[in-house]
C-alpha cells in the first residue's frame, strides 16, 4: 500500500491519506485491503516495487535476482545537493539499492522474469544502474527463454548522469530487440507516471503494453509542453484512457485484474499441441452444395442476425483477451483482435466486427476497417509469428472503409502491407468467411494456408451494387451483377478460392448460433491439425504456392463452375 505520511507536529505516522482523485481522506488500512485503490473514486495510488511484486506474482514464487550493479557519479554532479548524497537519501528512504527491483517468479503458474520500477527512488529516473539492471533482466530472460515483464514508473532519464543516462535508452532497446529475434514474449505494465527516456524506450517497446487506470505516459510531460511551446492540451492528456483511444496501448486493467490478465498473456508463450482433428465434415466438392440464385446468397450473408465475430469468439474460443491499437496513433472499431485458446492451445484471433442492431453496426463502422485496423492486425500477426502461435481470421465485411480520412491515412498501402505480411507468416493461418467477404478489405485478412466459408457467405472483388454502378451504370442492377460475379461459396469452391465449406444449420448460421459455432470449432480443429506437421518454411511455401496458382488455369476452373451453375 502507499506509504503513510508523517505528521509535521508530532513526527508520528498519519493513518490517513488524501486521495488525489476525489480529495477525500482514505484510511491506510483500507488502502491495504484494496491494493492501494481508492474505494470511492478508483484512483490508483502509487505502489512501492516490493508491494507491486507481492501483488502480481504468485504467492511465494518471487526470487530476487542478485544482480550486483554499482551506481557511479561520472560527472561529479552537484545541484542543490551532490549526487552521491541524493543516492544515499533515496536508499535510506526506500530500502532499495536502485530504482528497479528484478525478480524471477510465476504469474498464474507461468514463469516470468520481472523488472519493477519504484518511483520513490529519485522519481524512478533512468540512470546507468537502472539501465544495466533492466538489460540484465532481459539477458536472463533470453538465456532462459522466459517471458520478460517490465513495470515502469519514472519521470525520465537521470540528469545527474548526463549523456550516459541517455545511452541507456539505446542499451535497453537493443536488449529487447534480441528478445524479439529469439521469439521471447515481452510485457510492459505502465504505472503512473511514466515519462521521458523510459517512455521512449522499454516501456513502449514490449509486445504488449498495458496500463493502470489514469496512468500517465508520454515523452514530454504536460508542464514541459505548456512551458516550452505554450500549446493548449486536451482534457485527460497523456492518461491511459487518452492513449487507449489513440491506439497507443493494448489495454487498461484495474489493479485487481492485472495478475489474471498477465497470467493469460504469459500462457500464450507456453507451447501446446495443436487441437486434435474433430471430423468437421468439411465439404470439398461443390456438387454437394445446392445451386441457388447468387442474390439470395448475398442477402443471407448480410443478415444482421448472423453470428458476429464477437459471438464466435465467445462460443468457439476460451480466454480471449483483446489487444488494441496500431501503436501509431489509431485504433479501429471495425477490426477486433487478441489472443485466445482453442481447445487449450494458444491462438491469435482477428475478425471484422459488425453487430446485430443499427446502433451496433454504426458503432463498429459496419465492419469496414480503417488503415489503423489493418495496421493493428499486422502488429498482432507479427506477435503471433514471434511466439509461433496460429493465426485465425474471421472475415465479415462489405469492404475496407472508403472515406476521406482512410485515404489520407493510406488505406491502399495498409491493405497491401497486410496482404504481403500474411504471405510471409511462419505459422499456420486459417481464414474463414463467416458472412460477407468484400474486396481487398476482406483479402487483407484472407491470405491463409486454408480458406474456409459457410455456404451462405460471399466473397467477391466488389459488391453487387458497386459492380452494377460501374458496369451497368445503375446500382439497381445489383441482382444482375450478383449473378455475374458468382460470389457464393459453391462457386468459390469450384474456382479453388475456397479449400472447403463448413456445414451450416438449416436456415444458415443466423438460425442457430450455437450449431454454427460448433461447426466452426470443428472446422478450425481439422484445419489446424492438417497444418500442424508443417514447419515455418513449409507453411510459407504452402501459402505462396496456393496463391501463385491463381492464374490462367482459373479460366478452366471457371468454365467448370459455369457448367454447374447452368
Amino acid at each position: 500500500m502507499p506509504s503513510q505520511k508523517q505528521d509535521d507536529r508530532t513526527g508520528a505516522r498519519s493513518s490517513w491519506m488524501l486521495c488525489p482523485g476525489c480529495r477525500r481522506l482514505v484510511f491506510h488500512r483500507t488502502l491495504a485491503r484494496t491494493r492501494g485503490v481508492c474505494a470511492d473514486c478508483g484512483h490508483h495510488f502509487r505502489l512501492p516495487a516490493p508491494q507491486r511484486i507481492e501483488q502480481l506474482l504468485d504467492d511465494g514464487s518471487a526470487e530476487p535476482l542478485d544482480f550486483r550493479v554499482e551506481t557511479a557519479d561520472p560527472l561529479g554532479f552537484v545541484d542543490s545537493t551532490p549526487y552521491p548524497q541524493r543516492l544515499r537519501r533515496a536508499r535510506v528512504a526506500t530500502g532499495l539499492a536502485e530504482a528497479v527491483l528484478c525478480v524471477r517468479g510465476r504469474i498464474g503458474g507461468n514463469p516470468v522474469i520481472a523488472a519493477v520500477m519504484d518511483f520513490r527512488f529519485m522519481g524512478g529516473s533512468l540512470g546507468a544502474a537502472v539501465g544495466e539492471l533492466v538489460t540484465l533482466a532481459a539477458e536472463l530472460a533470453l538465456a532462459e527463454r522466459t517471458p520478460l515483464l517490465i513495470v515502469s514508473a519514472s519521470g525520465g532519464a537521470r540528469m545527474q548522469e548526463g549523456a550516459l543516462a541517455l545511452m541507456q535508452m539505446a542499451k535497453t532497446a537493443a536488449a529487447l530487440s534480441r528478445l524479439d529475434e529469439a521469439g521471447v514474449l515481452t510485457l510492459s505494465l505502465v504505472t503512473d507516471p511514466t515519462f521521458g527516456g523510459v517512455a521512449a524506450s522499454y516501456a513502449t517497446l514490449c509486445d504488449v503494453v498495458l496500463a493502470e487506470p489514469g496512468a500517465r505516459l508520454g515523452f514530454a510531460g504536460s508542464r514541459v509542453i505548456r512551458q516550452t511551446i505554450g500549446q493548449r492540451l486536451p482534457e485527460g492528456f497523456q492518461t491511459a484512457e487518452f492513449l487507449l483511444a489513440r491506439g497507443l496501448i493494448d489495454g487498461i486493467h484495474r489493479r485487481e485484474e492485472l495478475a489474471g490478465v498477465l497470467g493469460r498473456l504469459l500462457a500464450t508463450a507456453t507451447p501446446a499441441p495443436p487441437p486434435a482433428p474433430a471430423d468437421g465434415g468439411l465439404i470439398r466438392d461443390c456438387a454437394q452444395l445446392p445451386a441457388e440464385p447468387s442474390w439470395d446468397v448475398v442477402q443471407r450473408a448480410r443478415d444482421v442476425n448472423r453470428p458476429s465475430t464477437m459471438d464466435y469468439i465467445g462460443s468457439v474460443f476460451e480466454d480471449f483477451l483483446e489487444l488494441r491499437g496500431d501503436r501509431a496513433g489509431g485504433d479501429c472499431v471495425a477490426l477486433l483482435g487478441g489472443v485466445a485458446r482453442l481447445d487449450g492451445a494458444p491462438v491469435l484471433v482477428l475478425g471484422h466486427r459488425k453487430g446485430h442492431t443499427a446502433a451496433e453496426l454504426a458503432a463498429h463502422n459496419f465492419g469496414m476497417a480503417t488503415p489503423a485496423g489493418y495496421r493493428k492486425a499486422m502488429r498482432l500477426m507479427r506477435l503471433a509469428g514471434k511466439l509461433g502461435i496460429p493465426v485465425i481470421t474471421l472475415i465479415d465485411t462489405p469492404g475496407a472503409f472508403p472515406g476521406v480520412e482512410a485515404e489520407e491515412q493510406g488505406q491502399a498501402g495498409a491493405i497491401a502491407e497486410s496482404i504481403r505480411l500474411m504471405a510471409t507468416l511462419p505459422v499456420p493461418v486459417v481464414a474463414v468467411v463467416t458472412g460477407e467477404g468484400g474486396s481487398g478489405g476482406a483479402l487483407a485478412l484472407g491470405v491463409a494456408n486454408t480458406v474456409l466459408a459457410f455456404p451462405s457467405s460471399t466473397y467477391s472483388v466488389i459488391s453487387p451494387e458497386g459492380c452494377a454502378a460501374i458496369l451497368w451504370g445503375d446500382p439497381a442492377e445489383a441482382r444482375r451483377a450478383a449473378e455475374a460475379l458468382r460470389p457464393s461459396a459453391r462457386e468459390l469452391l469450384s474456382l479453388g478460392v475456397l479449400d472447403a465449406v463448413i456445414p451450416e444449420p438449416a436456415g444458415g448460421p443466423q438460425a442457430d448460433h450455437r450449431a454454427a459455432a460448433g461447426a466452426l470449432r470443428r472446422a478450425l480443429r481439422d484445419a489446424l491439425a492438417d497444418l500442424g506437421p508443417l514447419g515455418p518454411g513449409e507453411l510459407i511455401d504452402h501459402r505462396r504456392r496456393r496463391f501463385r496458382a491463381f492464374g490462367l488455369d482459373s479460366w478452366e476452373e471457371s468454365s467448370r463452375g459455369a457448367e454447374l451453375t447452368a
